[in-house]
């Protein structure tokens, strides 16, 4: 039975970095979205293809989406990059991590045997980092929406004793959500995982498919969420903003 480790397993190290197997996988999605976005990209046609209809279906379905929570097209089409960024990110990542076959490639790492690949959601420093990213990115929005003074006024108002406390409240909001957004996708891409090595484990042939696609759509649903839950956080920040 492959080993279950909470931390991800080095591979090699450069100079004084250590490069993980699931930073190691990290490169590798970015590779591939990078590829494929310049193939899509040099395929675009004025009259679309199947695929590229399919694409553009996916796209406009989206932005309805974000225009519903924002309230506005010309905000749904500039948040739209980094939304679909989270989203495709998390979601291929989450993919290829329990690809059937990418556990089978190890390489011997001192006395222990290292699988290759591990998925990113899988280790705690990928999720901590797009959270704080996440949060990082909508405060730095809701600056841009009127400036840093009135949005540091929102987490530091000395005016009255009230609003000092609120102002307290919402920054402990902000390290909460960092929190939630880190463990949440954490938690279940990690349980994921050991799921399917323990069912892969006892039972190797045909039972695992259910838990496969099983896993696939909370991969799905994973990634949905966390690019959901950034938007939300942005119009929040962008509509406190704009009232005042």
């Amino acid at each position: 039975m492959e080993q279950i480790s909470l931390k991800a397993e080095e591979l090699f190290k450069i100079g004084n970095f250590g490069v993980t197997n699931s930073l190691f996988l990290t490169f590798v999605v970015s590779l591939i979205l990078m590829a494929l976005a310049f193939l899509v990209y040099k395929k675009i046609n004025i009259v679309p293809g199947s695929f590229q209809s399919a694409v553009e279906i996916g796209v406009e379905w989206f932005l309805n989406l974000m225009e519903d929570t924002f309230g506005s097209l010309e905000k749904a089409e500039r948040y739209f990059p980094l939304i679909a960024t989270i989203f495709i990110f998390i979601l291929v990542s989450n993919i290829l991590g329990i690809f059937p076959g990418v556990g089978s490639f190890i390489i011997k790492h001192g006395a222990t045997e290292v699988p290759i690949f591990r998925s990113p959601a899988a280790d705690l420093n990928f999720t901590l980092a797009f959270a704080v990213i996440s949060v990082v990115v909508t405060n730095i929005l809701g600056m841009m929406a009127v400036g840093v003074l009135p949005h540091i006024k929102k987490f530091l108002n000395f005016s009255n004793p009230i609003k000092f406390f609120i102002g307290i409240l919402e920054i402990v909001s902000e390290f909460a959500k960092i929190v939630s957004l880190s463990f949440r996708l954490f938690g279940n891409v990690f349980a994921g995982e050991v799921l399917l090595i323990i069912i892969f484990f006892l039972a190797p042939y045909l039972i695992p498919l259910p838990f496969l696609f099983l896993e696939l759509f909370v991969g799905l649903i994973q990634a949905f969420l966390f690019a959901m839950l950034t938007l939300v956080s942005i119009s929040l920040h962008t509509a406190v903003h704009e009232e005042h």
